[in-house]
């Protein structure tokens, strides 16, 4: 991406939560890119030090191991930062409901030490993580930040309480803070291992190994697939604005367009059978929908091009063929 607009970024510290993570160590890299001093604070639940091994031995990058849900490890890496991108969550809708305990410790209680550890800091900027899965039983389309249901899921309880945290952060001690509803995110670095993998680097996976992928219900249900190029553009945006009225506030995070699970698996396989003709014969299952699942996800992102200057880079055709290339490189 071209990050000369952001070159005010240069020498600034930031420390980025859940850096070893997919997002996470995204950030540090485009961070480290433009001249930024980066700390990662990860815990190594779901990241993984393969993504951030690169950047181990740069001057300008900093590791420290430590969990979110200690106040005194928040509050040493909030110490001397200018910004904090904070990644760091259990994501996945399912393992929400297997252990809505654990979810709320770290999406709750980590999210509250770590902005209590950024107003004792003097952080001058909090921008965070937030869910699509906000939105809950909303039905209208696009969705608009100011317009969300009830939640359909632990996970989507919890990133709803980061929002109200956040707010009620900035109103009581003057920390000024940024929510970005990311909307399935995809793109490099995304692990598509483990019981809780995202669906595009598992159909990836599962249709490189010539394995039919599942389709939960009959495939109709569509998302905003966000490619991370995105993401980073977002979260950079939110470091540099000198507008006033765009921060405290909440954007979607997204593109502004929706595929369903059908099309998602035609554009995967389309593009896999670049490197392996035989891809093109492997067929789609089906199994039943999920438990918490939103049938429907498309974000309007007027509010983030009006008040962040935010355009996006990548439709979802232009991050497939990125991301699939990525893949078959790395995997």
């Amino acid at each position: 991406m071209n990050t000369d607009k952001f070159k005010s970024l240069r020498s600034k510290k930031v420390l980025v939560t859940g850096g070893a993570g997919f997002i996470g160590s995204n950030l540090c890299e485009v961070l480290l890119e433009i001249g930024a001093k980066v700390t990662c604070l990860d815990n190594f639940a779901t990241g993984h030090k393969h993504n951030i091994e690169s950047f181990l031995k740069h001057p300008d990058f900093s590791l420290m191991e430590g969990d979110i849900r200690d106040l005194d490890t928040c509050q040493k890496a909030c110490e001397g930062q200018d910004f904090v991108l904070h990644q760091a969550a259990l994501g996945s809708v399912p393992r929400s409901l297997k252990d809505p305990i654990t979810s709320n410790e770290v999406n709750v209680n980590g999210f509250l030490n770590m902005l209590v550890a950024a107003r004792d800091q003097g952080v001058k900027r909090f921008v965070y993580a937030a869910s699509s899965s906000t939105y809950g039983d909303s039905e209208a389309l696009p969705k608009v930040e100011e317009k969300i249901g009830k939640p359909l899921s632990p996970y989507a309880i919890t990133k709803y309480v980061n929002e109200l945290y956040a707010d009620i952060f900035h109103k009581s001690y003057g920390l000024d803070t940024i929510g970005l509803r990311y909307f399935n995110v995809f793109g490099r670095r995304q692990d598509p291992n483990g019981a809780y993998a995202a669906v595009i680097p598992l159909f990836v996976k599962q249709i490189r190994n010539h394995e039919s992928p599942v389709i939960n219900g009959d495939g109709t249900y569509s998302r905003d697939f966000t490619y991370i190029d995105n993401v980073l553009q977002m979260n950079l945006l939110c470091l540099i604005t000198e507008n006033k009225e765009a921060l405290n506030e909440v954007y979607n995070t997204a593109v502004g367009d929706r595929t369903n699970l059908l099309q998602l698996v035609d554009l995967l396989r389309k593009n896999l059978a670049n490197y392996d003709a035989e891809i093109a014969q492997v067929k789609a299952i089906h199994g039943p929908n999920r438990k918490g699942d939103i049938p429907h996800s498309l974000a309007s992102v007027e509010k983030a091009k009006n008040l962040l200057g935010y355009q996006p880079t990548h439709e979802i055709e232009a991050g497939i063929k990125e991301a699939v290339a990525w893949y078959v490189d790395n995997l």
